[in-house]
């Protein structure tokens, strides 16, 4: 198979899963090394595909989003970190983002796409196995999220309980 099309199957099986899908998958399923499919995402993305990667995989990203799309600061701790993002999917609402303000580089997006525990979980996971620090760690803690709610009503239940915990950035 050449390299085209290759591209134009990695696009089709991005497109008919309702999972990320990550570059090891990618590479087992056309017998190539993980680089090149990096490589071949990376090309994809500069020819115009709506290719986002999360901690999870890779994704196509939807034309239109069903739902409320809202964005949300917070203020927390590491340790609360999980707590912040289980509240979100508990409330029916999907992390989309994380992004922080950086003294240096000014807004730097991190993907979550996280849509519920289990998400949460393996992200979590990913921090400790990897042992990194959350973008929030950049910034003392102040962050923004940008949610995909069903509808309002999930969106306040979220944010209400977020100020409960003490996690809501007041103005």
């Amino acid at each position: 198979m050449n390299a085209e099309t290759r591209r134009k199957k990695i696009v089709e099986h991005l497109s008919q899963s309702t999972v990320p899908v990550s570059a090891t998958v990618l590479a087992g399923l056309f017998s190539v090394s993980r680089q090149v499919i990096v490589g071949d995402i990376a090309l994809l993305r500069a020819s115009g595909a709506e290719i986002t990667a999360t901690p999870r995989g890779y994704v196509i990203t939807a034309a239109e989003h069903s739902g409320l799309i809202k964005t949300v600061a917070c203020l927390h701790t590491e340790a609360q970190t999980e707590e912040e993002l289980c509240i979100f999917v508990d409330n029916g609402c999907v992390v989309e983002d994380v992004v922080v303000e950086h003294h240096i580089y000014g807004q730097i997006t991190g993907q979550l796409n996280l849509a519920s525990r289990y998400d949460v979980s393996q992200f979590m996971d990913k921090l400790k196995e990897k042992s990194g620090a959350s973008l929030s760690s950049l910034t003392d803690g102040i962050h923004l999220h940008t949610l995909r709610c069903p509808d309002k009503a999930a969106f306040d239940r979220a944010c209400q309980a977020l100020e409960k915990a003490g996690i809501l950035l007041k103005h």
